[in-house]
C-alpha cells in the first residue's frame, strides 16, 4: 500500500465513515493538534531515561491516538447502523483518572508551586512545556469544535488533563535531571 493516495490534493480529507470535508475545518484542525502534541511528546520521550515516565508517556501517546480517531469521527458516525461501535476504543474516565494519579504521585516527590515556572529547563523539560502548550491547543480546538459539531465531553477533559500532567512532568523531570527550575516572580524584575 502506497502511503500517497491523492485523494487530499483538492484539499479536502476523509473522515471516519465516510466523510470528505475540507483540510480547513475545526475538525481536522482538532485532530492535527492532537497529532502534533503526540508528536512532541515523543521528542520529549526520547530525551528520558527513566523507565517508569517513558512506560507513562507511551500510554498516553497511545491514549492520544485514540482521542484523534474519535475527533476524526463525527460523533452520529461512532455507531454502525447495526449498533455496534465504529471504533475499538474510545476514551473514558479510566484513562483520566490515570493521569490524575500519575500526577499525585510526581507532585509529592517535586517542591510546591510558589510562582509561575518559565517553561525551560534541560531538554526533556523544555519539550515537555511544548508538548503541554500544543495540548492546550489541541483542547481549544476541540472547544471550538464542540460549538458547531458535538464532540465526547471526556475528549475534552482528557487534553485539559493531560496539560496538567506534562506540567507536572516537566517539574519532576527537570527534579529527576537535577536542573533548576525558572520562576516567574514579578518582585524579581531586573
Amino acid at each position: 500500500m502506497k502511503i500517497y493516495t491523492k485523494t487530499g490534493d483538492k484539499g479536502e480529507t476523509g473522515l471516519y465513515g465516510g466523510s470528505r470535508i475540507s483540510k480547513a475545518s475545526a475538525r481536522v484542525e482538532s485532530y492535527g493538534n492532537i497529532d502534533e502534541v503526540n508528536a512532541c511528546i515523543g521528542v520529549a520521550k526520547s530525551h528520558i531515561e527513566d523507565e517508569n515516565v517513558i512506560n507513562q508517556l507511551k500510554k498516553i501517546q497511545f491514549d492520544l491516538f485514540t482521542v484523534g480517531s474519535e475527533a476524526s469521527t463525527p460523533i452520529d458516525k461512532l455507531f454502525l447502523a447495526n449498533g455496534k461501535a465504529r471504533l475499538p476504543l474510545v476514551i473514558s474516565d479510566k484513562e483520566i483518572e490515570e493521569l490524575e494519579t500519575w500526577m499525585d504521585e510526581m507532585e509529592e516527590k517535586v517542591e510546591p508551586l510558589q510562582y509561575f515556572i518559565l517553561p525551560g529547563g534541560g531538554k526533556a523539560a523544555t519539550f515537555l512545556h511544548v508538548a503541554r502548550t500544543v495540548c492546550r491547543r489541541a483542547e481549544r480546538s476541540l472547544v471550538f469544535l464542540n460549538q458547531s459539531e458535538e464532540v465526547r465531553a471526556e475528549l475534552i477533559k482528557y487534553l485539559n488533563r493531560l496539560s496538567d500532567y506534562l506540567f507536572v512532568l516537566a517539574r519532576y523531570v527537570s527534579k529527576l535531571h537535577n536542573e533548576p527550575e525558572e520562576y516567574w516572580n514579578p518582585n524579581d524584575k531586573k
